[in-house]
């Protein structure tokens, strides 16, 4: 684990939200080496719990779960009660909970004129309950852990939200318009809640990563069967110019810096880590 000085996070509080996920745990893990005490909120207690005390043993830095539905305002501000007792009041917010749903997914990528007949694999059969479902996880579930945890900031004078954005949200891809969609709403709020907040020195900024491999995106991308990459897979890696998915672990660095003192003059920003995805053409 590359270690990282930000001593002025040494001591600080964040709750994060999404935290046993293969990004949300690596975010822990960079935090936790500069000294930060987490929360990671989940609907699962014994599993936040269980998550929790693995990276406490590990870093020797507190480290709690605590049970929480961020669509849920009252289980929200039981949260944060249980947080303010167990390690004080909150510095900052990453809000990384999110993800998509087979649901929300259409089974064509594009139409065509003989797609007329079989509409039910296209944008026209989604199930519109799947769509909300995943509108809900990736932007209410955003707006309202941000509603509650940040009030904290607001009572001190500072602190940081940091939200977790996607590469979905400048190129929506193909398939899946309800996540591309919550996401690209998360960078106008990060934007609107950047402004609001600017006069009482709360900073509010996004990451929006490219392609890294997780639970939610592997059905996509590689073959259960073969293990292999699928058409898709490889077409993203095509347009990727270094050639690879991301690390979790290479998020750390961009996450600490916007949370940390460096970066005290920056908010409002959505800042992409893709390998550049975002930057190539395909020419």
């Amino acid at each position: 684990m590359k270690k990282f000085v930000f001593d002025d996070l040494n001591g600080k509080v964040c709750v994060i939200t999404g935290g046993r996920g293969v990004i949300g745990k690596s975010l822990c893990e960079g935090l936790l080496s500069s000294g930060v005490k987490i929360a990671i909120t989940g609907r699962n207690k014994s599993q936040v719990e269980k998550a929790a005390s693995a990276l406490q043993k590990k870093y020797k830095v507190k480290c709690i779960g605590v049970e929480a539905n961020i669509l849920d305002k009252e289980s929200l501000l039981r949260a944060k009660e249980h947080i303010n007792k167990k390690l004080g009041t909150i510095d900052f917010l990453i809000n990384c909970a999110g993800g998509n749903s087979p649901k929300a997914t259409t089974k064509m990528e594009t139409m065509q004129k003989e797609s007329k007949s079989n509409l039910e694999q296209s944008f026209f059969g989604l199930d519109i309950n799947g769509f909300r479902e995943v509108f809900d996880l990736n932007f209410l579930g955003t707006v309202l852990p941000t509603m509650i945890f940040s009030q904290d900031m607001v009572a001190k004078g500072g602190g940081v939200i940091l939200n977790v954005s996607s590469m979905n949200s400048f190129r929506p891809l193909t398939k899946i318009p309800a996540y591309s969609a919550a996401k690209a709403s998360i960078n106008n709020f990060t934007e609107w809640l950047a402004v609001h907040l600017a006069g009482v020195n709360i900073r509010v900024n996004a990451i929006a990563p490219g392609f890294f491999l997780t639970d939610q995106n592997r059905f996509l991308l590689v073959d259960e069967k073969t293990g292999r990459l699928t058409p898709r897979g490889n077409k993203i890696l095509a347009a990727t110019p270094m050639g690879r998915f991301g690390t979790p672990e290479e998020l750390q660095g961009i996450t600490l810096f916007l949370l940390s003192e460096s970066s005290r003059f920056i908010t409002g920003v959505v800042i992409p880590v893709d390998g550049g995805f975002n930057a190539y053409s395909g020419v």
